[in-house]
């Protein structure tokens, strides 16, 4: 039998000297050498969500143009509910393009799902777009897809937690035997959102009913806007201590690296460069330094323009604390 979910406490140029344009999200491997290329030591992995402008297949040479040896990737138009199936051509393409690159590419949905509401057709249409995103993930070889568990719209918490985890249930149920798990991610707890604390976490992984076909996924402005202290060193040992007990490092088949623009416990999701925001550098070099997630994917979700060249900029500062 189920538990209840506990309610939380918690730009003319002239034609004889046009300037040059920045590279653009559709850029082929050679035309993307403009940003010098990270030099990420072997078995490290860091990236940034990548554009798949031109096709997912065109995310590949994108990442490893810049270096990265992770990328998180939407596996359609974020802002659309459905999508054209991939073509086979499009698949084959991303798959020997990503297996011959060796970057870890992961994937993560779109924001309009949202299992926690209470409305039969968005709870349905949810359920429907999810196991869309499964299936082209799983297409893919992707690992797993991260998403957000939901807005419970005023409904209450507990209401909320138990209709995600009943919508979960449908979506492995319309999945049977995919690879490709899900990775619920911590928010920042914006308006009605779960997901803000990690018991919410904790509690969707005990009660689905196949629980190895879930993780989770960490991300530094959402913990931090959440109530979560990472820029503190006691903070950061105090907030992987609750990870490691409520559901364990293991779980945790991503993280996020972003700072945030708001204040402690604001509940406000609004990502910052690294060291430029309210959290500072000090967390992202504990990170990167914890064997907690010595083999973890890490990627950047912060601001940047179409030549990814700030991604860079932000990688590099972690740089030195590589070791």
């Amino acid at each position: 039998m189920k538990s209840k979910p506990e309610a939380s406490k918690v730009k003319v140029a002239s034609p004889k000297k046009a300037k040059a344009k920045p590279a653009s999200p559709s850029v082929k491997k050679d035309e993307a050498d403009k940003v010098p290329a990270l030099h990420l030591p072997a078995g490290v992995l860091l990236g940034a969500h990548t554009s798949i402008s031109g096709g997912v297949s065109q995310s590949v040479p994108r990442a490893q143009a810049l270096g990265f040896t992770a990328a998180q990737i939407f596996v359609k138009n974020n802002k659309q509910w459905f999508a054209p199936a991939l073509a086979e051509e499009e698949i084959k393409q991303f798959r020997s393009e990503q297996k011959a690159s060796g970057i870890y590419f992961f994937a993560h949905n779109s924001y309009l799902v949202n299992l926690a509401s209470q409305d039969a057709q968005m709870f349905a249409t949810s359920i429907k777009a999810m196991t869309a995103e499964l299936e082209r993930a799983e297409a893919l070889g992707l690992p797993f897809i991260v998403m957000h568990p939901g807005s419970h719209g005023g409904a209450g918490e507990e209401a909320g937690l138990q209709r995600i985890a009943k919508g979960l249930d449908e979506i492995v149920k319309g999945t049977a035997g995919f690879r490709c798990r899900m990775a619920l991610e911590i928010t920042a707890g914006q308006g009605n959102a779960l997901g803000y604390r990690l018991e919410h976490l904790a509690w969707l992984l005990e009660n689905v009913s196949d629980e190895k076909r879930f993780g989770t996924c960490l991300d530094t402005a959402h913990l931090y806007a959440a109530g979560y202290n990472v820029k503190t060193r006691e903070g950061y040992d105090e907030t992987m201590d609750q990870v490691d007990k409520l559901f364990g490092s293991r779980r945790v088949l991503g993280l996020h690296l972003n700072d945030s623009k708001v204040p402690l416990g604001k509940r406000v999701d609004r990502h910052e460069h690294l060291g430029l925001g309210e959290i500072g550098i000090d967390c992202f070099k504990w990170i990167v330094q914890d064997a907690r997630w010595a083999s973890t994917p890490k990627v950047l979700e912060t601001p940047k323009s179409e030549d990814m060249h700030e991604d860079v900029e932000n990688l590099t500062k972690l740089a030195s604390y590589l070791r």
